[in-house]
């Protein structure tokens, strides 16, 4: 049974961020300021490093081989439990802060379009307040923060399970910015991210174009074909490239070397494993047909989410509980700003989701407060995107939510989230999250049998570590290895 009320417990960790709140402010913004893609996120990376270091936490640096990857941990005793942070950026989505039309600093320079640096320093905020609520009442229990880089694309999470750096994980914790206050427990894709390298023999394309075989003609024979394979893939599936390496800027030159990049998804890995060794064969025709040699190497992939309805209730009832974050008059003038950016067909989505009336409501009143009532996640719904938390779901029960953080309707990885990313409603969000996990870790932490009964949860979804095949080839090479 509870030690403490649960009114207490909310009261308690509250109080912990907000004395504390500046400084995660600070860090927020700093890493803001820093945007850096996966695996090159060196000054995120000493940024949140150092900050837990300074607030007491034991800090281990390179985890799983990862240069830009680390653990925090407090305690040594009681089951350890797991919150998982992110901080890196995305190429391409430059801008500034607070503006509201599009003006990169850097042009075609890295931004934080997913707000990663508001999901790692909420994840921070409930990391700290879980360690000095735990001294304060002095309860036993492992609190571990796990500085997590490269999620776009590169999919770190997914090492860092292989490594076994969540073998003695009684149950992990994340979030993520959005526009509503809900849980995140829908379906996701697992995904495969590849790239394929064409090479070929260079010629003069006028003199002695017989003598040449063209790397790009394999990559778009691929291509070609890759799209002719749509047809036959289930409607759950997702198919989409890149052309990162055309061969050059000479059209009077046989490309002698070309490069596509591919993401594969599907509903479940064995799908994605599928339908990326049909690509290969259709790359491997690509390559008989030009008569060029084809190699490929995997970037990067995840599993699809594993949903945990025990940890799901209790962190929306957490949710629930919390003082909902009030915005002020210059706030909501602010976030109507950015509303008026957004185009019919973002706006159209966004109120699909919430119904007309509230979306009629939204529009005069973008920001949101109050938390979605609680629902199962069905099984049937299709996922769309993909996220490396999925591999931890499947070893260890996990909950995410989503929190408020930007205008309404705002899609992710644009310039507006961006944009967003340093205002005063943002870091609102923020710490609304932290507030949220942190007071769900000290419920499940008084009470040992909810662990017990997610465990049996995950088991019963024919999960958990016994269960999980990884993506990821055995040989596998870390990404940001791979040019070195």
């Amino acid at each position: 049974m509870k030690t403490m009320s649960e009114n207490n417990i909310i009261s308690q960790i509250e109080e912990i961020i907000e004395q504390k709140r500046e400084a995660f402010f600070k860090v927020s913004d700093q890493i803001w300021e820093t945007p850096e893609i996966r695996y090159e996120e060196e000054q995120s990376f000493k940024c949140s490093s150092d900050f837990m270091e300074e607030q007491g936490f034991q800090v281990e640096r390179g985890v799983a081989n990862i240069p830009t990857a680390f653990t925090a941990t407090y305690g040594n005793s009681g089951p350890v439990i797991a919150i998982l942070g992110e901080y890196d950026a995305l190429p391409g989505l430059s801008q500034k802060a607070g503006v509201t039309e599009y003006d990169p600093e850097v042009p075609y320079g890295p931004g934080h379009g997913c707000g990663h640096n508001l999901l790692g320093v909420g994840s921070m905020s409930a990391a700290v307040a879980v360690k000095e609520y735990l001294e304060k009442n002095h309860l036993e229990g492992t609190i571990r923060y796990y500085g997590c880089p490269a999620e776009e694309s590169g999919y770190a999470k997914t090492y860092m399970v292989k490594a076994g750096l969540f073998d003695d994980v009684a149950a992990s914790f994340s979030w993520h910015p959005h526009y509503s206050n809900s849980l995140f427990h829908g379906p996701s894709l697992a995904v495969i991210h590849s790239t394929f390298t064409f090479h070929g023999i260079s010629s003069h394309a006028a003199a002695s174009p017989e003598l040449g075989r063209s790397a790009l003609d394999a990559v778009e024979l691929m291509n070609v074909g890759a799209n002719y394979m749509r047809e036959h893939m289930i409607d759950e599936a997702r198919v989409h490239y890149a052309i990162t390496n055309s061969g050059g800027m000479s059209p009077n030159v046989v490309q002698r070397e070309a490069e596509v990049s591919y993401f594969v998804r599907a509903p479940h890995a064995d799908q994605a494993r599928a339908l990326f060794k049909r690509l290969i064969k259709i790359a491997e025709g690509a390559a008989l047909m030009t008569e060029t040699s084809m190699d490929y190497r995997i970037e990067g992939v995840c599993s699809n989410l594993v949903q945990n309805a025990t940890l799901d209730k209790l962190l929306h009832k957490n949710m629930k509980a919390l003082e909902y974050p009030h915005f002020t008059e210059e706030e909501l003038e602010l976030s109507k700003k950015y509303y008026k950016t957004l185009n019919e067909d973002d706006i159209a989505f966004a109120a699909s989701l919430v119904g007309k009336d509230k979306a009629k409501e939204l529009a005069a009143r973008p920001l949101i407060h109050e938390v979605n009532a609680y629902r199962e996640a069905p099984e049937y719904v299709k996922g769309s995107g993909s996220t490396d938390v999925g591999a931890v779901s499947w070893v260890t029960p996990t909950a995410q939510l989503m929190a408020a953080t930007w205008t309404f309707g705002t899609p992710f990885h644009t310039w507006q989230v961006v944009s967003q990313g340093k205002t005063s409603y943002a870091k609102k969000g923020m710490l609304f999250a932290g507030k949220a996990i942190a007071s769900t870790i000290i419920d499940v932490l008084q009470n040992p049998e909810v662990l017990e009964d997610a465990a049996k949860e995950l088991r019963d979804r024919e999960a958990g570590p016994e269960n999980y095949v990884s993506l990821l080839p055995e040989d596998q090479v870390l990404p940001s290895m791979l040019n070195k």
